[in-house]
């Protein structure tokens, strides 16, 4: 199924569910902010556990990929990267962890300070289904095969603003070689 429309559902849901809970009840709120840490700390769990398996598999093949110019801070041409797949997907994982601290802390921010607990509820079941669609987390943690959708590097999924901030990168073997002989200034990732 689709995850666009899955987070749509489980969004309606999580909407439905927290329209009939009483937050002023405070048994009810010790257990939504239970079931919220719950959620956080299992996302946490899911993404260093597939930091350790990718340290763990140490897989040093080059990846050479041409990254789009970053149009908003004024870039123009696009970057060369060579790297190794470990150091691509530990690049990825780590920017996933950070993803759930500031999660976290817009939703704290949001519970303790505007004093909301509807998010709560959603926060509770959103970040684990979102850790368990990653590519990352399907390449490491289920072996599905890296082709397709999966091959790296990731294609960014489509925004309002990929057009200005880039995310889209190219692998074929004639803008990668024009990149290196161009000598425009290529980055090794380490």
């Amino acid at each position: 199924m689709n995850p666009a429309v899955t987070n749509l559902v489980l969004m309606l849901v999580a909407m439905q569910v927290s329209k009939r809970l009483d937050f002023e009840d405070p048994t009810i709120l010790f257990y939504v902010r239970l079931a919220f840490v719950a959620g956080q700390s299992i996302t946490l769990l899911i993404y260093l556990y597939t930091r350790f398996v990718i340290i763990k598999k140490n897989d040093l093949t080059t990846l050479k990929y041409l990254d789009s110019p970053n149009k908003m801070a004024g870039e123009t041409d696009s970057k060369l990267v060579t790297t190794t797949v470990k150091d691509y997907d530990l690049k990825q994982i780590d920017s996933a962890i950070k993803g759930v601290f500031t999660g976290l802390a817009m939703t704290g921010f949001m519970h303790l300070y505007m004093k909301f607990a509807n998010p709560l509820v959603m926060q509770s079941v959103s970040p684990i289904k979102g850790a368990l669609e990653t590519n990352i987390v399907k390449i490491h943690l289920f072996n599905t095969p890296a082709t397709g959708d999966l091959k790296r590097p990731f294609k960014a999924a489509p925004s309002l603003l990929s057009n200005f901030t880039g995310g889209n990168v190219k692998t074929d073997k004639s803008s990668i070689e024009k990149a290196e002989t161009a000598g425009t200034g290529g980055v090794k990732e380490e």
